[in-house]
């Protein structure tokens, strides 16, 4: 019979939930933090990068804390995991691609026009990949669609990386790239639970990492 407290926070749980919390915190820390610069400034791309960390807590908030939750409470509260889990995923995955819509719009929002439009377009788009997500039994099809979404996202990237005249706005290109990697290994984890088994610990440390890089990076930026 397995120890009380391994029995509430199994390793793997822990794991994820330490994970999840960095990335939360890391992500409001980066929302608040320029909150400031953007009233000052007004400046668009400061608002959609802004609101890309929200929705990045927003995602991680459901993905772990939710399932969190519902393990404590499964003895003591009948919830069923059945309408839970699409529940949580659902908002999981329309979370965090409507982070990753924002994240490209704070670089070619100059480009993009009509952007109460565009922000309807991705609306709809972020909520029929967090529908598909839910509704196909065959994960793959899921896994495919985002396979799809993160070449399109690469793909708009290296638009905004040759325009880019200055180094220092294509070194934020590349963290940018970096995080939509970061989104699609999360996606794959989330779709099939044991592909990345071996490698969770790694891929959790290392998006740690990355997220703390970006609040170093704008801490300094707004002089906290």
């Amino acid at each position: 019979m397995r120890p009380p407290i391994e029995f509430l926070f199994p390793p793997e749980l822990a794991s994820q939930l330490i994970y999840s919390f960095v990335i939360i915190i890391c992500s409001l820390m980066i929302y608040y933090s320029t909150r400031e610069m953007y009233e000052l400034s007004s400046y668009k791309g400061i608002k959609y990068f802004r609101l890309a960390f929200l929705f990045f807590a927003i995602a991680y908030f459901f993905r772990y804390f939710v399932m969190f939750f519902l393990t404590l409470v499964n003895d003591l509260i009948a919830i069923s995991p059945e309408l839970i889990f699409p529940v949580s995923l659902f908002i999981f995955m329309y979370s965090s691609s409507m982070a990753v819509f924002y994240l490209l719009y704070s670089v070619m929002w100059k480009r993009w026009n009509n952007e109460v439009g565009r922000m309807y377009f991705f609306n709809a788009l972020a909520l029929i990949i967090a529908f598909l997500g839910i509704l196909f039994r065959e994960r793959w099809i899921s896994l495919l669609l985002n396979v799809i979404f993160f070449l399109f996202a690469a793909f708009i990237l290296f638009v905004a990386y040759k325009d880019s005249k200055k180094n220092r706005g294509r070194g934020l290109l590349g963290v940018y790239l970096l995080l939509f990697i970061f989104f699609f290994l999360n996606i794959i984890d989330t779709l099939i639970p044991k592909f990345w088994q071996p490698y969770s610990v790694g891929i959790y440390i290392i998006s740690i990492l990355l997220f703390m890089a970006i609040l170093y990076r704008v801490l300094r930026k707004v002089g906290n």
